[in-house]
């Protein structure tokens, strides 16, 4: 792959739990954009043989991982979730080197701007590396409505989840751009397509 003639900016994209930032992802990749998801890049530095891994099953023990040596990311984060400290100890380990694959991938971009899709852009501070914020909305209900559907998990874990991440108020803050994501897919990708035509008008994400 040849390196681009141009510097594309980057677009914080983010969201809490429930709120449809993967759907709105999903669509700017289908509109051309290169994006990186720091889910993808965690799953990246939790491999096994990775040393990441290791230091996680010496804190937490075998029970972390599943039959075929991969991380059981479910029973961690049960675990952490449960736990404050041991959350942020996870945190500190895996959140510079998800930052090092994260960054050298949208380095390789060869669209006009590139997207980072991160579920704790706020708690991070990761929004502070992008050029531009966009944050996915939807009423709490709605979040916690789509979360028990699709995780089939119970509502105090996601509550917990809530809870750890960002509030609205704190997301909203932050954001250039806000998708307040709460009638049908359709209308999501019609949003996404609105301003996916608006980001490529702007340079360095600027008006």
């Amino acid at each position: 792959m040849t390196t681009p003639a141009f510097t594309p900016w980057i677009l914080g994209l983010t969201g809490g739990i429930g709120s449809g930032k993967s759907a709105a992802a999903q669509r700017f990749v289908e509109l051309g954009v290169h994006l990186v998801d720091a889910d993808q890049a965690a799953r990246w530095v939790v491999e096994p043989g990775r040393p990441a891994l290791a230091s996680i099953v010496e804190r937490f023990g075998p029970g972390v991982l599943l039959d075929d040596g991969q991380l059981n990311r479910a029973a961690l984060r049960a675990l952490i979730f449960a736990d404050a400290e041991q959350r942020r100890w996870v945190e500190a380990l895996l959140h510079p080197l998800i930052g090092q694959e994260i960054f050298s991938y949208l380095a390789k971009a060869e669209s006009p701007y590139a997207v980072f899709v991160s579920p704790l852009m706020i708690e991070s501070g990761q929004y502070q590396r992008t050029d531009r914020l966009l944050v996915i909305d939807a009423p709490q209900s709605l979040q916690i409505e789509r979360t028990l559907l699709r995780d089939q998990t119970d509502p105090e874990q996601v509550q917990a989840i809530l809870k750890a991440q960002a509030s609205r108020e704190e997301r909203l803050r932050h954001a250039d751009d806000v998708l307040v994501n709460d009638r049908d897919i359709a209308w999501l990708h019609s949003e996404v397509e609105r301003l996916h035509n608006f980001y490529l008008t702007l340079r360095g994400g600027r008006e």
